[in-house]
């Protein structure tokens, strides 16, 4: 008996051994996730279990996570890796949903988005995508305010419909806006819970009204001091109420970064394609090699996810975040964030 197992492992190891010898450049594993992608041990999944059209261009996702999944906190995001035309892409989505087994994600396509518009105009039930586990601080504190207002813009509703489901407050104010009635996000649901008397919404359709001002948001809520506050849309309305705001109590989400500093740009490398193409110095490097054809690593394009990390062979490239330069020289071992840095002058990337 005591030496009948220690054989029997290593017989089995010996099999395991052989059979992804036989299945190079696929082992086992790889066979076992055809079957069951979802199952404990494998890389983080999520299959497809439907989609449901919100307006013309944008669309919810209900996804069934893998076994390894740990929940999220409304207000977060994920991570999901879609395969497209063979080349998997990284992109990050707010969960839409209350805290549970399954969750949706919201996405609206944007011109030229080449993951978004393939989700929205593409996705299909049981497609299985990678996924990331929940991150992000955008989310609601555990002692609830006694005031809360959202001012939202486009998808920017969509981390704070995750928190409006998940949790009961007690005073709310959402102010959003969209290009028109049709275009709003989840427009059926708001207007529900403001007939309801769950919260004050207040629709801004810029086609028609104008952009959204910090007077105006005065106005519509005289008593936006003694409110804790969650904003999140484009960059512009972020920095002009980040500017503006009269307390300290502002949380945004930005689903881009803010351009801060431009430099003066130069003429950047990929060096394992041999590519060279002329980046001013607004332009993400990320964004920069993609319109050139070049395949980069990328993921949430916000600078906390650390996908698009890349070594900075040599050159200088600045921080569009905080107007930081990095510069680098040939064995130095530098790496740099891609989609939050532009060129300061000539620079080689290791892609």
């Amino acid at each position: 008996m005591t030496t009948a197992t220690p054989l029997r492992l290593r017989l089995r190891d010996r099999v395991a051994r052989v059979a992804e010898l036989v299945a190079t450049p696929l082992v086992p594993a790889d066979f076992v996730d055809l079957v069951d992608p979802l199952r404990n041990g494998a890389d983080l999944r999520a299959r497809i279990v439907a989609v449901t059209a919100e307006t013309a261009d944008a669309v919810t996702i209900e996804l069934r996570p893998g076994r390894g999944w740990r929940g999220h906190t409304a207000g977060q995001y994920v991570r999901i890796g879609v395969d497209v035309d063979g080349v998997r892409q990284w992109r990050a989505y707010s969960v839409t949903s209350s805290t549970a087994a399954s969750f949706t994600i919201t996405v609206k396509a944007i011109p030229d988005g080449l993951v978004s518009n393939h989700l929205v105009r593409r996705a299909v039930a049981g497609t299985v995508v990678q996924l990331d586990q929940a991150a992000g601080e955008f989310v609601l504190p555990a002692a609830l305010p006694a005031k809360a207002l959202f001012v939202t813009a486009g998808s920017g509703i969509t981390p704070v419909m995750g928190m409006l489901r998940s949790t009961s407050l007690a005073d709310v104010v959402l102010v959003h806006s969209a290009p028109t009635a049709d275009d709003v996000i989840f427009a059926a649901e708001l207007r529900g819970l403001a007939a309801s008397g769950l919260l004050r919404l207040v629709e801004k359709h810029t086609d028609t009204d104008g952009m959204l001002t910090t007077d105006e948001l005065a106005a519509l809520v005289p008593d936006l001091a003694e409110r804790e506050a969650w904003a999140c849309g484009p960059t512009g309305m972020l920095d002009a109420l980040e500017a503006w705001w009269p307390t300290d109590r502002l949380h945004t989400e930005r689903f881009r970064p803010s351009v801060l500093v431009t430099g003066e740009g130069g003429s950047v490398t990929f060096a394992r394609t041999g590519t060279v193409v002329e980046a001013d110095g607004a332009t993400p490097l990320l964004d920069a090699g993609e319109a050139a054809g070049v395949l980069m690593p990328s993921g949430c394009r916000m600078g906390i996810c650390f996908g698009c990390v890349l070594p900075l062979r040599e050159g200088a490239v600045r921080d569009l975040r905080t107007g930081d330069i990095t510069t680098a020289a040939v064995g130095d071992g530098v790496l740099i964030q891609t989609c939050i840095s532009a060129a300061a002058g000539a620079c080689d990337l290791d892609v």
